[in-house]
């Protein structure tokens, strides 16, 4: 039964495409464009386990929608007085789905010489590729090339379309088997590697990334982390998880947000009008300028420092070179990251049910730096 026909819905008008959306207070003026032929089309709001807000804004009308965990909610734009627009507002975490058995799957990794975490994935049972699993990214990303000469996605390879692409009936990684699960093109991935998939693959669920095993082991149900690990809350922005660390410099600490990006070869990236605003960063020593690229391409000329200490979960890290950026974060919030040259050097549980992060060192705590090798 088609779900729309069993409550009238409401409406809102509009002349164009171009539609404003302000999700829980971040307004993005480019954020929607509408399409009559996608029933529903489905904007999934920034995760959080807050009710918030989310308006729609077309060129003469708008919508205000509460969200809230497992949330969906249904309406209807008419375009351009004729060309209904079937959408709904969705939460990005699920309603609540009871599990009777806790399944466990395991993942096996390679750590390649460029901190990329590599993972072997078979798409539809046929397709072989390599994939890096990235903590800053979402669902499941394929470069064009890998598209075109290692997969089936394409009905026409001499004039490729890669926003039409043929259905991911499976995808499998380890003993984890995904069942129509999203795929998009990207132009940039860590090097050597065919694709990406992000952490809300594993939405609601524990994982174990072991750098010691080259295992991530995903849980259904959050197992119980042993006190050798330090314990944070995990917090979220714009959908990207981060936590709490501090840099301290001449032993004064300052507190930071960290995003947690797997997918970068480096170790600390700050955020430039954050670390405009930390006194204490003018007395760093400048090791290095360089550029670097975001998963858009977008380059960045940076500057590499040597922080004394760097302190997450209670565990120290000391002299990380650090990168600062020159320009403003194009997502329009401040953030700071940690990348996999930092990232590597613990075991990691995170837990996407409640919400916490767990570190443990493991053998790459003394390791050599990547940028200083």
């Amino acid at each position: 039964m088609n779900t729309y026909a069993q409550h009238k819905l409401s409406v809102i008008r509009a002349t164009s495409r171009r539609v404003a959306i302000n999700d829980g207070g971040y307004l993005d003026r480019n954020a929607w464009s509408l399409s009559p032929g996608i029933k529903p089309d489905v904007y999934t709001a920034d995760r959080t386990r807050e009710t918030k807000w989310v308006t729609f804004y077309t060129d003469i009308d708008s919508i205000k929608v509460k969200v809230k965990p497992g949330s969906k909610f249904n309406f209807v734009v008419l375009l351009n007085g004729k060309d209904s627009c079937y959408t709904q507002i969705a939460s990005a975490i699920p309603a609540n789905a009871h599990s009777p058995t806790n399944k466990i799957d395991t993942i096996p990794f390679t750590l390649t010489a460029y901190n990329a975490i590599a993972v072997k994935a078979v798409l539809n049972k046929t397709d072989t590729l390599k994939l890096h699993f990235d903590l800053s990214s979402f669902d499941f990303h394929l470069t064009k090339d890998a598209i075109l000469n290692k997969t089936h996605l394409l009905a026409n390879t001499s004039a490729p379309d890669y926003r039409r692409l043929n259905a991911t009936k499976t995808l499998q990684m380890g003993t984890m088997v995904l069942n129509d699960a999203p795929v998009l093109s990207t132009n940039i991935t860590a090097k050597e590697m065919d694709g990406r998939f992000g952490w809300n693959v594993f939405e609601g669920k524990q994982i174990a990334l072991d750098y010691d095993k080259g295992l991530i082991i995903v849980r259904s149900k959050p197992a119980k982390v042993g006190r050798e690990y330090g314990r944070s809350k995990l917090c979220f922005v714009r959908s990207f998880p981060y936590a709490t660390g501090f840099i301290v410099i001449g032993g004064k600490r300052i507190t930071g947000n960290f995003a947690m990006d797997t997918g970068s070869e480096q170790a600390v990236i700050l955020d430039s009008s954050w670390a405009a605003t930390q006194k204490q960063m003018v007395s760093l020593k400048v090791i290095k300028s360089s550029y670097i690229s975001d998963p858009r391409g977008v380059k960045y000329e940076i500057k590499v420092v040597s922080v004394p200490q760097l302190m997450l979960n209670g565990l120290s890290l000391t002299n990380v070179p650090t990168l600062i950026l020159n320009r403003q974060n194009p997502l329009g919030i401040e953030i700071n990251y940690l990348g996999n040259d930092v990232l590597k050097r613990f075991n990691i549980i995170i837990d996407f049910k409640n919400d916490y992060l767990y570190l443990k060192p493991n053998k790459y705590m003394s390791e050599k730096y990547y940028t200083n090798s």
